[in-house]
């Protein structure tokens, strides 16, 4: 069993990268993910040249994104014009390209290894490889519109070094992962010196997040009612079931009470254009009281003219996923379109070529989704004892964006992230949720989520589920609305924050290989 690295790498970085998965959502094993790091890291040492290394990282990756994205399937189950099967095939499609970017992270650490003359899986080793992997989970979430799905960070939210979040940002708290597995193998070889060298900095990060709890929610807090109304995306489209699916979203809301509310439906919760139909906005008026706010869903449309038989007619040319404010008086104080879209989700990329293929994007409708101006700040309006609030937006698949979600020049009081992840099965949801409480850690923002069927939650400033609604249950979350903290390191810096952590990696590489010598 001990020689079996060593004769079968490539089987090795695939299956280690494989079980290195089971530390995301749902599973949370986040001990095997950093020994399956540390397996990796030793793989990277022993490579023999330049294309071995990255082969090795690559294998990894294949293995990694196709477990933690195995949920990608079950999104073709809805769409029709496409065969079903075709998603297990898009999942290793797309598990084969995102596994160039741990690939480049192995091929880097190799090479300015060998440089440095680093071998034996040393200190400086492990310097490098978190610089890299940092730099690679980087360049996976912006590169080619991006995919930053469970970044490595993430399996970390269980214990209290994720807190490192609120200074480096996601992609620094992946490289603190690597960290923590060169710690394990440093121990293993009984190098302990530069192991503790890299656990006591981990160590005080667990302590101060245990010093450090979110702020307490004050009396007299806003009052917030977030609504699941469990309706699946096999039925969300129905025409038959509209008129039963917005009873249940209006039952679920309440009646109104003396103190105003803010009250949070999902992503497309109603099938209406609100601008353009003024007897929809009425009927969601009338299930609100003095005071009270609806946060919905619903498409923003557009037309253009063209001629047809020697007249002009208005065909739709474009549309926003958007999120409406709706008062007591059916106006329309608001509204966010989505910036970052799903590309074959949203919208189909290259639609001349593909769509005569048969491809269609997964949200049906006969053309695509425009993106917004990206991240900003809508103004709740003060009412009834209610004081003016600031709330930022982030439509589903734009959450997982680390640093940026936020209009930093018009920071809000909280940020709502409605979603659609009834398209996501099992383990995408809580995936989803995940790295929604990332984002809060990081920006030290409350986040409250509202979803068909699971998992709408409250989320406070430092990242801990205060209230939540399972999967596949129909509820509401009647609570206060959580206090934000200061602004932190991260959200003053953004993404140049983990970048200086990187170079400062990069710099202690170099320096401890020449202490060495």
């Amino acid at each position: 069993m001990k020689n079996i690295p060593a004769r079968f790498p490539k089987l090795t970085a695939l299956l280690a990268g494989f079980v290195a998965a089971t530390g995301f959502e749902p599973l949370k094993l986040w001990p095997v993910t950093l020994a399956c790091f540390a397996l990796l890291i030793v793989l990277i040492e022993r490579a023999p040249d330049r294309r071995s290394a990255f082969l090795r990282g690559w294998l990894f990756g294949v293995g990694h994104f196709t477990l933690g994205l195995n949920w990608i399937a079950h999104a073709f189950t809805f769409q029709d014009s496409m065969p079903h099967w075709f998603g297990y095939g898009a999942v290793v499609l797309l598990s084969l390209y995102l596994a160039v970017y741990p690939a480049l992270a192995t091929l880097a650490t190799w090479w300015f290894g060998r440089k440095l003359g680093g071998g034996d899986c040393r200190l400086t080793f492990t310097l490098l490889f978190a610089a890299a992997w940092l730099a690679s989970e980087y360049l996976r979430a912006t590169a080619f519109t991006g995919f930053a799905w469970n970044p490595l960070g993430v399996t970390l939210l269980p214990t209290g070094i994720a807190i490192a979040s609120t200074l480096i940002g996601t992609y620094g708290l992946g490289a603190l992962a690597i960290l923590a597995s060169g710690a394990i193998l440093l121990t293993l070889r009984r190098q302990f010196r530069p192991a503790a060298a890299l656990a006591a900095p981990l160590a005080a990060l667990a302590l101060w997040s245990l010093l450090s709890p979110a702020p307490p929610t004050p009396a007299g807090a806003p009052r917030i009612r977030v609504v699941q109304p469990n309706i699946g995306q096999d039925e969300k489209y129905s025409a038959e079931l509209e008129e039963a699916h917005f009873q249940t979203l209006a039952a679920l809301s309440g009646t109104p009470r003396p103190a105003p509310r803010l009250i949070f439906w999902p992503e497309a919760a109603i099938p209406a254009y609100l601008d353009l139909e003024p007897d929809w906005r009425a009927r969601l008026a009338a299930l609100l009281g003095p005071g009270d706010l609806l946060m919905t869903g619903a498409t923003k449309v557009y037309f253009k003219q063209v001629e047809k038989n020697g007249a002009l007619e208005n065909t739709l040319a474009g549309a926003n996923n958007s999120l409406f404010i709706v008062d007591p008086k059916a106006r329309l104080l608001g509204r966010y379109d989505k910036s970052h879209l799903v590309p074959y989700g949203e919208y189909l990329p290259m639609r001349e070529i593909l769509q005569p293929l048969g491809l269609s994007r997964l949200v049906p409708g006969a053309v695509d989704f425009w993106p917004g101006p990206g991240p900003q700040s809508l103004t709740l309006p003060a009412t009834l004892g209610r004081p003016e609030l600031k709330m930022g937006v982030q439509i589903c698949y734009e959450i997982i964006f680390s640093g940026q979600v936020v209009d930093e020049a018009h920071r809000p009081s909280f940020l709502f992230n409605p979603s659609n992840d009834a398209w996501f099965g099992s383990w995408g949801p809580v995936q989803h949720l995940a790295q929604a409480r990332l984002r809060a850690l990081e920006e030290g923002i409350p986040i409250i989520r509202s979803t068909p069927t699971g998992v709408s939650a409250v989320v406070d400033a430092r990242g801990h589920i205060l209230h939540s609604i399972g999967h596949h249950r129909a509820g509401f979350l009647d609570t206060a609305l959580p206090s934000p903290l200061p602004p932190t390191l991260f959200s003053r810096l953004g993404n140049w924050a983990p970048f200086g952590f990187m170079i400062a990696l990069i710099a202690l590489a170099i320096a401890t290989r020449r202490t060495t010598r």
